[in-house]
């Protein structure tokens, strides 16, 4: 009886109490990836071009948190990849310990026609390292389709 209580409680699991070293269920490899950077840079729609192979020019604001799953496989081998869309809003800072625990890769994200959105990339930067000092992050200039002149040196 104990172990089908212990089952049912490991499938309960919220979020915060999924356990990202290990497997899940069907042997699968579970990995965390999160995407950081200021509100409206497109976290949300970087994430959903790469699952969902569309776009749609407009949607309202991430809340707090909103969690992608994709199911892969690499070098023949079930990875089950959770990609925590964080908010940027600044009314969210108290939630970013909760984004940080576990992750294995960061993506920081910024708009590449407001500067001020890259400057936050060392604030954004410092924080991943303060709770996740080794794990990989990749940073990707959103937006550069919006302005044909945003490749050019800002002054």
């Amino acid at each position: 009886m104990a172990d089908e209580k212990d089952m049912n409680d490991k499938k309960s699991n919220s979020l915060s109490e999924v356990d990202y070293n290990s497997v899940d269920e069907d042997g699968s490899l579970r990995i965390k990836i999160i995407c950081l950077g200021d509100s409206a840079v497109g976290k949300s729609k970087l994430v959903e071009r790469f699952l969902l192979d569309g776009y749609k020019p407009h949607s309202l604001s991430t809340y707090a948190l909103t969690m992608f799953r994709h199911k892969t496989k690499v070098d023949d081998e079930n990875v089950l990849v959770d990609i925590w869309d964080t908010a940027g809003q600044e009314k969210f800072n108290n939630l970013h310990p909760s984004y940080y625990h576990d992750a294995h890769a960061c993506i920081m994200v910024f708009d590449s026609t407001r500067k001020p959105t890259y400057k936050s990339l060392t604030r954004w930067y410092t924080e991943l390292r303060e709770y996740r000092p080794e794990i990989p992050c990749l940073c990707a200039a959103n937006k550069i389709d919006a302005n044909p002149t945003v490749t050019k040196k800002w002054d």
